[in-house]
C-alpha cells in the first residue's frame, strides 16, 4: 500500500514514509471504528540501521474500495491540501458506503432484540 499511496501523492522521494505509514494505518483505524470490518490488515514496521529508518509495508490489503477509502483519508490529512473539504466529504461518502454495505460489516442479519 505504500507504493501506491505514494504514487496517489505523486511522491517519489521515501522522506515521508514514516508520516504517510501512520497515516494509512490511522485511516484504517477510523474505518474499523465505524463500524467496517477491513478484509485484510494494514501493518507497517520501521526499522533504523546506521542511522537510517526505513519502512516496511506488512499491509495484505487487495480490497480496492478500502485501499481508496485508505488513501482518500491520506490525501486528506497529508500536510495542508487546498481540496481538503472535498476530500473530507469524499472520504466520509466511501466510509458510510463501507458502513453500510454487508460484506464490509460483522452484521449477521439476526434478531436485534
Amino acid at each position: 500500500m505504500l507504493r501506491e499511496c505514494k504514487q496517489a501523492l505523486r511522491i517519489t522521494t521515501d522522506a515521508y514514509d514514516g508520516e504517510l505509514c501512520r497515516l494509512m494505518e490511522a485511516g484504517a483505524r477510523d474505518l474499523e471504528i465505524a463500524g467496517v470490518v477491513l478484509p485484510g490488515t494494514v501493518t507497517f514496521t520501521e526499522t533504523q540501521s546506521s542511522g537510517t529508518v526505513t519502512w516496511s509495508d506488512n499491509s495484505e490489503m487487495d480490497d480496492q474500495l478500502v485501499v481508496r477509502a485508505i488513501l482518500t483519508y491520506v490525501r486528506m490529512n497529508f500536510g495542508s491540501p487546498s481540496d481538503y473539504e472535498r476530500l473530507r466529504e469524499s472520504y466520509n461518502v466511501q466510509k458510510v458506503q463501507l458502513m453500510h454495505a454487508a460484506a464490509y460489516t460483522s452484521y449477521d442479519g439476526g434478531d436485534c432484540r
